[in-house]
């Protein structure tokens, strides 16, 4: 398990080829668009993998081991040749691994259906945080820290603060961008809303709840079942608070999304009747639609 360094967090406005936070395999699947050569889609998805893995996002130190394992599935649902424009859907997702075991948990999954930009062959990709001129490199950025910022959550209360907030200035800074996901109040899961609700004082306890459920908790499971279910149902008691903050926040449903079957894992079985029974009534309030996995609890 690393040690995350966060003094001194800073962007790092130059890519360097040195302890870089993020292991990402990119996929470019173009089969909705008919034509002969895929040059172009060959280059988009060895470049964004090369932009990706080799920049350094901050200054906290990883050792090749301890980098963050995501995916970045892009699917091209329109492609005009004349202008260079892409109309895609990203899924994009980020993994954990759990302290004394060989399992993985999901710590970040959701899916943009409005992940449109401009990319021509050879284009070479730049980013600086304080410069944002270029849509792709703009939403790989976004995605990037998002990744590196709720990773950090995991192993700090509020640890990954510094890089939520590059990322919501990401977002302000690409107002301008004409293609939907930048603005508020266009979806509640866009990415304006997803980096203003991680960043809202009233969501404080999911970030906080980040920490007890996976460090407090995952991390105890090998070493302590029972005190490790303890802490994830804190956890989930945090994830009630959120919720009642923010009803309108979509946070703690992506969570429950993501986390049912192993929700059900940690306590099928396990516990009390009564802790079951809270737990059960907590998260089918949250995300009404797993109550068949919910039940699987009891």
């Amino acid at each position: 398990m690393r040690i995350i360094r966060i003094i001194l967090f800073l962007p790092v406005l130059c890519t360097q080829v040195r302890a870089q936070e993020l292991e990402a395999k990119v996929n470019v699947n173009h089969q909705k668009i008919n034509q002969s050569s895929t040059a172009v889609f060959d280059d988009l998805q060895q470049q964004l993998t090369e932009f990706i893995n080799t920049r350094q996002w901050t200054n906290m130190q990883f050792r090749k081991n301890e980098r963050i394992r995501c995916t970045f599935n892009i699917i091209v649902n329109k492609y005009n040749e004349s202008d260079n424009s892409f109309e895609c859907t990203l899924s994009v997702q980020s993994v954990r691994p759990v302290y004394n075991s060989a399992y993985t948990t999901t710590a970040f999954s959701i899916q943009d259906p409005s992940f449109n930009f401009r990319f021509q062959q050879y284009d070479k990709l730049e980013f600086r945080p304080d410069i944002i001129d270029n849509e792709l490199t703009a939403l790989i950025a976004y995605y990037s820290y998002l990744i590196i910022g709720i990773d950090n959550d995991t192993m700090s209360p509020l640890g990954g603060t510094d890089a939520l907030t590059v990322a919501q200035s990401i977002v302000n800074n690409a107002q301008s961008f004409p293609s939907k996901g930048w603005k508020a109040f266009d979806d509640s899961k866009n990415r304006y809303a997803i980096i203003n609700d991680m960043l809202d004082s009233g969501m404080e306890p999911f970030r906080r709840m980040q920490y007890k459920y996976y460090r407090d908790g995952l991390d105890i499971m090998a070493e302590n079942a029972d005190r490790g279910r303890a802490a994830i149902t804190e956890a989930i008691g945090l994830l009630q608070k959120s919720h009642e903050n923010k009803s309108l926040s979509s946070l703690p449903q992506v969570f429950t999304d993501i986390k049912a079957d192993e929700l059900v894992n940690i306590y099928k079985g396990k516990g009390t009747t009564a802790e079951k029974e809270k737990i059960v009534e907590i998260l089918s309030n949250i995300n009404a639609s797993k109550n068949s996995s919910w039940r699987q609890m009891k």
